[in-house]
């Protein structure tokens, strides 16, 4: 990724491309940022460090702005899951959540009242945005299969799964199904 990036940024002299964690990067001690952007990566870094980093990296009254994906279940949703979900009730590798999940706007999101705890951030905007994606078997195979719970899926229970999924997708007369993804984007003002 940072080679493209590099690639798609050669002609913005500003812009320097720097591969590192978020935690072990030290910029130089002069360095301000109007912006501070995650994308699907925040709840990767380590909690202890990530308010107080981005902090130092912002000038004041400047944004953190963050966002995340997830699985969404909207009223309507493709029975397709409500089927699979059985296969992993079947080999052990159901969550035992109650099923189906709530409503994306019934799921809690925990990144604006971390904002405000941190000290560092009041929250000045929070937005739900909810689409759908559809997906062949092999397309849909590929997304799960870059899941760390599936990655660690014993091999016979996964292929077990993965010809289940071919199997329901097959007598479905376009061979598709339809996914939902719900992300929450969480913009904080530097106190």
């Amino acid at each position: 990724m940072a080679a493209e990036a590099q690639h798609r940024l050669a002609d913005f002299t500003g812009v320097s491309v720097i591969t590192s964690s978020f935690e072990d990067r030290t910029p130089p001690t002069d360095a301000l940022f109007d912006l501070v952007y995650a994308a699907t990566a925040w709840k990767w870094v380590a909690p202890d460090v990530k308010y107080t980093r981005a902090a130092a990296l912002l000038a004041r009254s400047c944004h953190l702005a963050v966002w995340d994906a997830g699985h969404a279940f909207p009223t309507g949703f493709d029975p397709f899951f409500t089927e699979i979900q059985q296969v992993y009730d079947e080999i052990g590798e159901g969550d035992g959540s109650s099923w189906p999940p709530p409503l994306p706007e019934d799921q809690p999101d925990p990144t604006a009242t971390e904002f405000e705890a941190s000290g560092h951030f009041a929250v000045v905007a929070t937005r739900r945005y909810v689409w759908a994606r559809h997906y062949s078997a092999d397309e849909y195979i590929a997304l799960p299969d870059t899941f760390s719970g599936h990655i660690a899926m014993e091999p016979a229970k996964r292929e077990h799964l993965y010809r289940e999924i071919r199997r329901r997708l097959a007598v479905r007369q376009d061979g598709r199904l339809t996914r939902h993804w719900s992300a929450v984007l969480t913009i904080g003002r530097r106190l």
